[in-house]
């Protein structure tokens, strides 16, 4: 890979997404970047009312990812510095979809199109999938209280969402590659070989072979 590595970690709520860039930042030396979540004051009345909140939450998403990418083009990948990010900023218009009433999803469109027509793309993606089950399971044990309302229902059609939006992005950037980790049979957290073999796909695509996991 010629181009200095920018690798975008993607997948449903709860999947392992920073768990995973975390480990990956540190095996590779690359820069980590997550996403702000927590920080944002509309999220836990968006999952007790998401007609209602949507707007106001995909709005303030959507602006400290669009800054969080720009503070990272220029200081690191306008620099040679590689970056593994828990998240591309292109996700937000699956959500964006799904929540938002059509009137308002024809502002946040044309406001999102504005943004993001510089920013990076990045040239490695992990997508991270698995059941609703595993998912339901993996929101449990990381016990964040804003996300314990979240329906099922909403779950497994993000679920769906993101399966479309992976399928979609092999089509339009078919010289990306996407490495598909299927999360009900790979525990990368607790098991180290599970962690190895992703590290070598990765290296692989970094490097055209593959790399002994230390």
């Amino acid at each position: 890979m010629a181009e200095v590595p920018f690798i975008a970690i993607e997948g449903p709520i709860g999947i392992g997404k920073t768990s995973l860039a975390k480990k990956l930042s540190v095996h590779f030396d690359f820069h980590l970047l997550k996403e702000i979540v927590e920080e944002n004051p509309f999220l836990g009345k968006f999952y007790d009312d998401i007609d209602e909140w949507s707007f106001q939450t995909e709005m303030f998403f959507l602006c400290n990812r669009f800054k969080q990418l720009e503070d990272i083009e220029k200081k690191y990948l306008n620099r040679q510095k590689a970056v593994v990010a828990d998240y591309h900023i292109s996700k937000n218009m699956i959500f964006a979809k799904r929540t938002l009433q059509e009137d308002k999803f024809d502002k946040y469109e044309q406001i999102y199109h504005i943004l993001t027509k510089d920013m990076p793309v990045p040239n490695m993606m992990i997508y991270l999938h698995a059941s609703l089950d595993t998912i339901l399971k993996r929101i449990r044990m990381r016990g964040r209280d804003i996300e314990q309302n979240i329906k099922s229902s909403y779950l497994a059609q993000l679920a769906q969402d993101y399966e479309d939006y992976m399928n979609e992005f092999e089509v339009l950037h078919p010289n990306i590659p996407v490495i598909r980790i299927n999360g009900d049979e790979t525990d990368f957290v607790k098991q180290q070989n599970d962690l190895n073999r992703i590290i070598n796909q990765v290296a692989y695509h970094l490097n055209g072979n593959a790399e002994v996991a230390k």
